[in-house]
């Protein structure tokens, strides 16, 4: 791509103002851990979340997701239910929540509140700690591939060398060079830094994504679409099967349908919900989203927090998708049709960037991309190592370090992490293969042990242990063994082991003791078989209140998952010119948001009104028997 110098200097403008945020605001990183990993709890949930959305923004996903839109048309709303992207709701309606109340920094922390300070809970923290590395190193080498990918269409040098007998691509050495930059700021500024830098990238971002539905609405017509896509394309509906043929068109898509695995698209959507709900219900994985979350000020806050994240992302983000999509359709489509090779349709999106947009607006969506990219790999640079530092540093090998010198661990393990995460990306292949392992084989592998730490009194951590190893195991072996098994089939096996490890593992070792249990049930309040904690609560306290929410909580995340694919089909809509469909997509989203504020927001609770007293109950029992 021969940029114009407009949109360089746009571009290296926005690097620079970026790096430069990063050094300015280090000093208040630098004060202690809790300042560096969390910003001092002091920023507001708003910012909190409008940084969380711009994380979620990235370039990779962006890409993947304009493909989507390319083959699948308004159905593609529903393939990110892989992630699942409703996690967000269940985390607004009742899962923040239950997070903050801990008031620790990272998950592996968490975990001691759950299953207190014995043998199985230090064998949780352990494996929390790995999974945690593995995750962040794997979202790395996911954007990895993605930034590289989207930078040799625009930056005219080959950077391809040989290291070490290694053949190593251009674009693989453009995505350590963008890598490299954006480690600067985020080692120097940590959180703080991390969160004001996503906030500018957001408004960029949003921004881009508005004018490039502008673009793609003044290009493209209604029944320019018409004439390019199979029936079916722009409807909502779906049968049993996918039932979009592109024979006629490009006979390369039915291919790509055929190796996504969407074909069977009705088992698909029932496997995205089953998986979807324990996935949510698990929680995050420990990564910047849980960050965000123990960010946050108080536990509602944390709620409204990842309330906002939906309503901030997908109506600009999918105006862009949407918008290069068709862009694609229309002008790309003949050229598409002709090759008789290989079709990465991963590329939609820089093709459409490269030829149509114009000089000025060009530099001003890839320097909204480039942000998209830096938000992504900043926050999780910035996850990864509170773990190494916090969970591994401080507590086995450095118990007496003083702030500062954690600190300066915190800004080597931030490089390490990246350092690897990169040489990870060196033997990733395409977007969509790192992604479906990601969301199937490894999400897979740590669902059952999370959803257990919610909802059962008798798992211990020996059950977290057993369940979340054997889940890492499985996860890599399942998809070698059968390798003809999609992510999402995989899923299933891969969870029933974990499961089955967690559930034998618990009942095989002693429960965990009577305080630990109570401490944890009356302070963070779940709902789920707690029935005999929640007797001996009520024995300790006669006005103790257990949580009997479960149905509500459950009717609110569906209408909440319905209230984010109205977000979702309102842009989609308006790109595609369907006003009579987006008139009944707003009145979804008002109708569900009415919903959502009598029977969710009227009803949040920081803590249970309940908690202290028989906290304090709690601890006089303490007393006495040592006493006695």
């Amino acid at each position: 791509m021969n940029l114009h110098i407009i949109d360089i200097s746009i571009i290296i403008g926005y690097i620079i103002l970026t790096v430069m945020i990063g050094y300015f605001i280090s000093k208040q990183a630098s004060k202690n851990l809790d300042s560096y990993f969390l910003g001092g709890k002091t920023i507001p949930w708003y910012i909190l979340g409008l940084s969380n959305a711009s994380g979620m923004f990235d370039i990779t996903g962006t890409m993947w997701m304009v493909s989507l839109g390319f083959i699948y048309g308004v159905k593609s709303v529903f393939i990110p239910w892989l992630w699942p992207v409703w996690n967000q709701i269940f985390l607004m309606v009742f899962l923040a929540i239950w997070l903050r109340r801990s008031n620790v920094m990272t998950g592996a922390e968490w975990l001691k509140t759950r299953f207190g300070k014995g043998r199985g809970s230090e064998l949780s923290h352990i494996v929390v700690v790995i999974f945690a590395i593995i995750a962040v190193i794997g979202f790395i080498a996911y954007g990895f591939e993605g930034i590289g990918k989207f930078a040799t269409l625009f930056l005219p040098w080959d950077l391809s060398t040989t290291i070490f007998g290694l053949e190593i691509p251009s674009s693989k050495m453009y995505a350590a060079l963008i890598m490299a930059l954006t480690t600067i700021y985020v080692v120097k500024g940590g959180m703080y830094s991390v969160v004001m830098t996503e906030l500018i990238q957001f408004i960029v971002m949003t921004v881009a994504c508005i004018v490039v539905g502008i673009i793609a609405m003044n290009m493209v017509s209604a029944e320019q679409i018409a004439a390019v896509v199979p029936d079916g394309w722009s409807s909502l509906a779906f049968e049993w099967k996918m039932n979009l043929d592109w024979g006629n068109l490009i006979p390369a898509v039915n291919d790509k349908i055929e190796s996504d695995g969407y074909s069977l698209f009705g088992s698909l959507m029932m496997m995205m919900i089953f998986k979807g709900v324990l996935v949510s219900i698990a929680g995050p994985v420990p990564s910047y989203d849980m960050q965000r979350i123990m960010a946050t000020e108080t536990p509602k806050d944390a709620a409204k927090m990842s309330g906002i994240v939906s309503l901030a992302l997908f109506i600009p983000r999918y105006l862009m998708i949407m918008g290069l999509a068709v862009i694609g359709l229309v002008y790309l489509s003949p050229q598409f049709a002709s090759s008789n090779g290989a079709i990465d349709f991963e590329l939609v999106l820089p093709y459409a960037i490269q030829n149509f947009i114009p000089v000025g607006l060009k530099g001003l969506l890839l320097a909204g991309l480039i942000s998209a990219f830096m938000s992504t790999f900043a926050a999780n640079v910035n996850a990864g190592p509170a773990y190494i530092v916090n969970d591994i540093i401080k507590k086995y090998f450095m118990p007496d370090a003083t702030d500062k010198q954690l600190v300066r661990m915190s800004y080597i393990a931030s490089f390490a992490v990246v350092v690897v995460g990169m040489m990870a990306g060196l033997f990733v292949q395409s977007i969509d293969g790192i992604l479906k392992w990601i969301v199937a084989a490894l999400f897979g592998g740590y669902t059952a042990a999370n959803l257990l730490k919610w909802v059962w009194w008798r798992f211990n951590g020996f059950g977290y242990f057993y369940g979340m190893i054997f889940g890492l195991l499985s996860a890599v072996t399942v998809p070698l063994l059968f390798s003809e098994l999609s992510g999402i089939a995989a899923f299933p096996i891969i969870f029933l082991i974990s499961l089955s490890a967690s559930i034998i593992g618990s009942l095989l070792t002693k429960p965990e003791d009577d305080e630990t249990l109570m401490r944890f049930y009356i302070t963070v309040r779940p709902w789920g078989l707690w029935k005999p904690i929640s007797e001996k609560c009520k024995a300790l306290n006669p006005n103790f209140q257990a949580n009997k929410d479960f149905k509500r909580d459950m009717v609110n995340c569906a209408v909440g998952a319905i209230w984010q694919l109205s977000l979702h089909l309102i842009p989609v809509y308006i790109i595609i010119r369907d006003f009579s469909a987006v008139s009944l997509s707003l009145l979804l989203m008002l109708g569900t948001m009415a919903w959502l504020k009598y029977k969710w927001y009227d009803k949040m609770e920081d803590y249970p009104e309940d908690m202290e007293e028989t906290l304090e109950l709690l601890e006089n029992k303490k007393e006495l028997v040592y006493t006695n």
